[in-house]
This record gives C-alpha cells, sequence and structure tokens, in this order.
C-alpha cells in the first residue's frame, strides 16, 4: 500500500492515464485497455476525478461515449442494481405488513 503522502500525486497519474486512453476510445482502445477503463471508473474513481474529465472538452465526447457505452440506461449493472434495491424494498414491505396487528 501507498503511503499517504503519495495518494495524490498517484491519483494524477492515474486520472491522467485514463484520461489519454479515453482519447483513444473507442477505435484504437484494446479489450484489456477498455476493461481497464470500466474498473477504474467502477473502483477507483472518485467524483472528483469524473467530473474533472467530463469537464475536459477533449476529452469529454470520448468520455460521454464510453459511460453511454458501458453504462447506458438499461446496462446489466443498472439492471442489477434496480432489482437489489426493489427486491430490497419488498422485503422491508413484507416483513413491516407481518408486524402490523
Amino acid at each position: 500500500m501507498l503511503p499517504i503522502e503519495n495518494a495524490g500525486v498517484v491519483a494524477v497519474e492515474e486520472r491522467a492515464h485514463v484520461a489519454y486512453l479515453l482519447t483513444r476510445y473507442p477505435h484504437e482502445l484494446s479489450l484489456r485497455e477498455a476493461e481497464d477503463l470500466a474498473n477504474w471508473f467502477d473502483r477507483v474513481a472518485t467524483p472528483a476525478d469524473i467530473l474533472v474529465l467530463a469537464q475536459d472538452p477533449t476529452i469529454a465526447p470520448h468520455y460521454r461515449a464510453f459511460r453511454a457505452a458501458h453504462y447506458g440506461v438499461s446496462g446489466p449493472r443498472r439492471i442489477g442494481r434496480v432489482l437489489v434495491v426493489l427486491g430490497t424494498v419488498a422485503a422491508v414491505a413484507g416483513a413491516l405488513s407481518l408486524m402490523a396487528p
């Protein structure tokens, strides 16, 4: 694990690498690089990182295309999350109805 004092430098370097990959999206990326991008957005990126990328005029079109292709409205991840939320709501409603007199 990296020391805390290096965390900001590493984050800036990672964001720069992601920005570079996004400028090559979609035609010049290998499957591995596209997976690395998806992993970074899923597990590493902070809202501030995403904001910086989305506001950069040279990267923003590539970022929007990547997000639309990998995180669209009907993507499997989003559908899975909706199902989990709906299941949780149904379970809580069921439990509350069982507890009612």
